[in-house]
């Protein structure tokens, strides 16, 4: 797979998210796939993945910066949305917050099959006032 390839293909993973197409999830998503570090398989990842749309009813993943060297992807993802409750232990209950997550992929026969995933939840604390 070349990189211009896999980059058509990550863009249509962060499309089948934003539209919550959750059956299609499994075009993407290979059913052993890991996030960082732990085997969550793509029951665990999809569930995962519907819990943030619950606790984040507008999310909405951007694509600030990607780099795909098969079979990586590194993208920077960006974030503004109002979460309804708390966001990585801080409550945010509504506000709304910006933050970004790195994140690295690895692709096997199409598939994502591994997650590392680094986010700036110090961002978020810093824009919700201490009580």
């Amino acid at each position: 797979m070349d990189h211009l390839t896999l980059k058509d293909l990550y863009t249509g993973y962060i499309a089948c998210l934003n539209r919550q197409d959750w059956p299609s999830l499994g075009d993407f998503v290979g059913e052993d796939v890991y996030y960082n570090g732990e085997r969550v398989g793509l029951a665990g990842y999809r569930q995962m993945l519907e819990q943030d749309f619950r606790a984040i009813p507008d999310l909405r993943f951007v694509i600030d910066r990607l780099i795909a060297e098969p079979p990586y992807i590194a993208a920077r993802l960006m974030f503004d949305c109002t979460p309804v409750g708390e966001l990585f232990d801080v409550p945010v209950n509504g506000r709304r917050v910006r933050f970004t997550e790195n994140v690295f992929y690895t692709f096997e026969a199409g598939r994502i099959v591994n997650v590392e995933s680094v986010i700036d939840k110090a961002a978020v604390a810093a824009q919700v006032p201490k009580p």
